[in-house]
């Protein structure tokens, strides 16, 4: 069997989960090609070694440019900040290597659409992180709609509340910087959304925007870590220029409406994903707090019995749910990754397109900056216009 040598870039929150995803492919699912952890790349030396050993990494690179163009290294992950996806992912690309990249997929769309154009022109697989895709409650959602169990779709509303920087004194961490990150909530919360919109209902037609940033002026963070964070009382105060809300509605191809919100101020949200979609023969509701859960109405039940009834998504028939435990054994949040990686390794040892793919990231983009030009316009905005 060939073997698949991963090289990852990145060793915090994103970093950890992926290690951990490739940690547990080979040992719950059966894979077309061997996977090997070759080597781990970051800033920090000293960090960088500490995360190999416990990650169980083969070898590190403190220079990505080196990791890139390492004759051992079939394919690159990227799970850096935003701001460093393009540079990487185009030089991974121009070396032969396959590409997982991290959402959002760049900056801008422009950035966007030149990390496909350079995955495209070099033959590679290339996959954008959409993790949430692949919690088996919503693959059975999309699965639902591809069998006509929901109809057309006429409504789509969904929200990303979380509140972990509602503390004014909480730092300026590179979530809110827009050269590092390209957007606040929007690209970093709405941007799983916007994707799960588009997975279960195509492309976005136009849409109207509103954004609010409510601290504009935080402490320098002295240290990063995930999602925390600290800083020095009393020292050094940096510039917020990323959006801490943005609300928007929306109008999709097929003429379905949304609805979408985003906000890290969401006072007791700690990560609450929820998407629900109504069609003229039924509906369902998603939340991600309860992330083996799906929420179904049909139509087509018996009047005087209809409702929304509970699927519990963990049965060996659902999605992924084979390669885990015995029914009602529920999984977690780090399962999504395994899932999302082992479609990424499978498509590239059987040859067959990645989804979601570079171009779906692209289309992300499209909507992400559709939103900030409508937003700071007070006005509608077609999508294709971008």
């Amino acid at each position: 069997m060939k073997t698949l040598n991963v090289g990852l870039i990145g060793y915090k929150f994103m970093g950890k989960a992926h290690s951990n995803a490739y940690a547990r492919l080979p040992m719950f699912f059966d894979l077309s090609v061997g996977l090997n952890r070759k080597a781990i790349c970051g800033r920090d030396g000293e960090w960088l070694k500490r995360a190999a050993d416990k990650f169980g990494w083969e070898d590190c690179e403190t220079d990505w440019k080196k990791l890139v163009s390492r004759p051992d290294i079939d394919m690159v992950d990227i799970t850096s900040p935003s701001n460093t996806h393009k540079e990487i992912a185009i030089a991974a690309a121009a070396e032969g290597k396959h590409v997982f990249c991290e959402k959002p997929l760049a900056l801008n769309l422009a950035d966007a659409r030149a990390m496909k154009e350079a995955a495209d022109k070099a033959g590679i697989k290339a996959q954008i992180g959409f993790n949430y895709r692949f919690a088996p409650a919503v693959q059975l959602a999309k699965q639902l709609i591809d069998t006509g169990k929901i109809g057309a779709i006429r409504h789509i509303r969904a929200s990303y509340l979380q509140d972990f920087i509602i503390d004014p004194d909480f730092p300026l961490v590179w979530r809110l910087q827009k050269d590092i990150c390209g957007s606040g909530s929007l690209g970093d919360l709405g941007a799983h959304f916007i994707d799960l919109a588009r997975f279960f209902a195509g492309d976005f037609r136009s849409v109207m925007g509103m954004q609010k940033t409510f601290i504009e002026e935080r402490p320098l963070a002295d240290s990063m870590q995930g999602l925390s964070a600290s800083a020095g009382s009393g020292g050094p105060m940096g510039k917020v220029d990323v959006d801490d809300g943005t609300t928007f509605i929306a109008e999709f191809e097929n003429g379905a409406m949304g609805v979408f919100e985003a906000t890290r101020f969401a006072q007791g949200h700690k990560n609450d994903l929820s998407i629900e979609v109504n069609g003229d023969k039924g509906s369902f509701k998603f939340s991600f707090e309860r992330m083996n859960e799906l929420q179904y109405y049909s139509a087509d039940d018996e009047a005087g019995l209809q409702g929304f009834r509970l699927i519990q998504a963990s049965e060996g028939g659902h999605p992924y749910m084979q390669a885990w435990w015995p029914t009602g054994h529920v999984i977690g949040y780090e399962h999504t990754f395994v899932h999302e990686l082992y479609e990424f390794v499978e498509s590239i040892a059987n040859d067959r397109p990645t989804s979601p793919c570079f171009g779906d990231g692209v289309e992300c983009s499209r909507v992400i900056e559709a939103v900030e030009l409508s937003a700071q316009r007070k006005a509608l905005v077609e999508i294709k216009s971008l």
